[in-house]
């Protein structure tokens, strides 16, 4: 009978971390008007997948200026924005990808990027595209992890 009990309790906490797994929520870019093919991040679970992130000046089609590091610049300032937006801080970041219109702005893109996580460095690929929407110099995508939700804790009161 025992086992049997164990043997319930273990398949129920599976399903309910399964569940909690299958959940994926849409983010749809801000202000837009929902026409744009992607979604600005997809939460899936406890994990948020951010959309590539480009130096453009927040609202606009125009790229910050100052080149490779003035774009690299931007372009973390709206990652920070966004896993802050959605529940997350840059100390969760676990993964990005860098895309890089010339690889020689590496180690130029570098400088910068690695400002914005002065704790914890995500592990990372960076690699030379042919190409970026705007003519941007860098492009780059996160993977961050989401808080566990606070429970609230139960007082026991003891039996009399």
């Amino acid at each position: 009978m025992r086992g049997l009990i164990s043997m319930l309790l273990i398949i129920t906490a599976s399903a309910m971390a399964a569940d909690e797994h299958r959940h994926i929520k849409f983010h749809p870019v801000p202000g837009s008007d929902g026409s744009l093919p992607f979604s600005d991040a997809v939460q899936v679970g406890r994990t948020l997948y951010l959309a590539g992130k480009l130096g453009n000046i927040a609202g606009t089609r125009e790229l910050a200026e100052g080149g490779i590091q003035g774009q690299t610049r931007q372009t973390m300032q709206h990652i920070k924005d966004a896993v802050e937006r959605y529940g997350s801080s840059m100390d969760q970041v676990v993964k990005c990808t860098v895309f890089l219109a010339d690889m020689a702005e590496w180690g130029a893109m570098n400088e910068v990027y690695v400002s914005f996580f002065p704790n914890h460095k995500p592990a990372r690929s960076a690699v030379g595209v042919n190409g970026l929407a705007l003519d941007a110099r860098v492009e780059i995508e996160c993977i961050a992890a989401l808080p566990m939700p606070q429970r609230k804790h139960r007082r026991m009161r003891a039996r009399e």
